[in-house]
């Protein structure tokens, strides 16, 4: 118990004695004076050898490379945008609205048709077998029947508009000149009802067979 006493009390004083010296300044003066001491001890340190430093090697020359920085192109400034107001105004001018009058009607082109061009006149080729003619069949050569010819002719004959035979022709022979000379002169010989153009009599060619066949 003595003992811790003593230390109590110890400590108590030496706390006293701490408040005692710093409210005196005695505790600055020391802590001034150490700190002296030491900012001395470090001016007073002995100076080291200097060290001459290797000076780097040269490094080789580049040309600097300048790049060209294109500035950004200017933006163009908003512009200003009109926004219509569905609303009409008060001060818009009101009125009535007359109807359109209808539009006139289109006119279709007439189309005139072209007159159809005439008919061609009717034509009527000579005949030589009407009745009333009384045309007889041309004789057959009796040197040819006795030698067997026979055949057919055609004769080209030109009537008149009197229905005579003005002019004949052999047209396709018969392969004998004895039926073909026969055949020519009967047809010369024969009445024709006369060939017409449009109802009018008119003078024709007209193509007359004959057959020369042995019974």
């Amino acid at each position: 118990m003595d003992r811790r006493l003593f230390i109590v009390i110890a400590v108590v004083g030496f706390h006293v004695l701490g408040l005692w010296a710093l409210q005196t300044g005695l505790l600055r003066r020391a802590v001034e004076l150490v700190v002296t001491v030491q900012v001395m001890a470090e001016f007073i340190e002995l100076p080291q050898p200097q060290v001459t430093p290797t000076p780097p090697p040269p490094q080789p020359q580049t040309t600097p490379v300048t790049k060209r920085v294109t500035p950004p192109a200017p933006r163009p400034a908003p512009q200003p945008v009109a926004i219509a107001d569905p609303a009409p105004s008060s001060l818009a001018p009101t009125g009535i609205t007359e109807p359109q009058p209808p539009a006139p009607p289109l006119l279709t082109p007439t189309v005139v048709a072209e007159p159809a061009p005439p008919a061609p006149p009717k034509i009527e080729l000579p005949s030589s077998s009407a009745d009333y003619l009384n045309n007889a069949p041309p004789p057959y050569p009796p040197l040819s029947k006795r030698l067997g010819e026979q055949g057919k002719v055609i004769v080209r004959t030109l009537i008149e508009v009197n229905g005579t035979a003005s002019k004949a022709e052999i047209r396709s022979s018969s392969g004998y000149e004895r039926l073909d000379q026969a055949a020519l002169q009967t047809v010369l010989k024969w009445r024709y009802v006369p060939g017409k153009r449009a109802g009018v009599p008119e003078a024709m060619w007209f193509n007359i067979p004959i057959n020369f066949v042995l019974e």
